[in-house]
């Protein structure tokens, strides 16, 4: 459930502008990509499994230990039923150049690239040109038109949705111990996800907001 803060001029401006892209048809031209990034807490057994007989569940000790920490990269294509998820050791400007360069490259035959996603500090060209070098930093971030959501607005980003299915389904209580097999066990999740194509019906629209929040767009856009 998420809180939404004071609407005010700009919150309104950036809704709009999001809830226009969501609106638009599926085109592979100008493919629509929701981010975002998800924290990961890494936890190994202390003692092994007990492995059950026919018919016996398995036993698993409660305690647990802590293995440190980590962070998931979640891109999600909502009206084409695809998704790429990456982890990361940690969620750096260096992180999120390279999983940018990773969906430029994915995608490099569209015309252009929508790509919605909050304002965090990270999520600038600086980060590419930072890594990459001004040049090449700046054609990879002028492949795409980024929409960013309103401050307190990530109940807009579809990624956060998709974050969602992904802790209930891949994540859950299961005990992942390191970066390599989180990332293995992530991955399996992801492909077995887009083999279903599974999509997100997204219904919120400009109409709607206009209704629910109740503004008038001529003073404010």
């Amino acid at each position: 459930m998420w809180c939404v803060a004071k609407i005010d001029n700009e919150y309104i401006r950036r809704m709009e502008d999001v809830l226009r892209v969501y609106n638009k048809p599926e085109n592979k031209e100008e493919p629509v990509i929701c981010l975002d990034e998800k924290p990961l807490v890494l936890h190994a057994d202390v003692r092994p499994v007990q492995a059950g007989k026919s018919g016996v569940v398995k036993k698993r000790d409660s305690e647990y230990k802590r293995k440190g920490t980590a962070n998931a990269f979640m891109a999600v294509l909502p009206k084409a039923g695809i998704r790429h998820v990456q982890v990361t050791e940690r969620r750096t400007a260096k992180d999120f150049a390279k999983f940018l360069n990773k969906l430029a490259k994915k995608y490099i035959h569209a015309k252009k690239i929508h790509l919605i996603m909050d304002n965090l500090n990270t999520h600038k060209e600086k980060s590419l040109t930072d890594y990459y070098g001004k040049t090449r930093g700046s054609q990879i971030w002028k492949r795409f038109k980024v929409h960013f959501t309103p401050v307190h607005g990530s109940w807009l980003n579809m990624a956060e949705l998709e974050l969602s299915v992904l802790s209930r389904q891949a994540l859950g209580n299961a005990r992942i111990p390191d970066l390599e097999i989180m990332n293995n066990h992530l991955t399996a999740w992801q492909n077995a996800r887009n083999k279903t194509k599974a999509t997100i019906d997204w219904t919120f629209t400009n109409k709607d907001a206009r209704r629910v929040f109740k503004y008038d767009t001529e003073k404010v856009i």
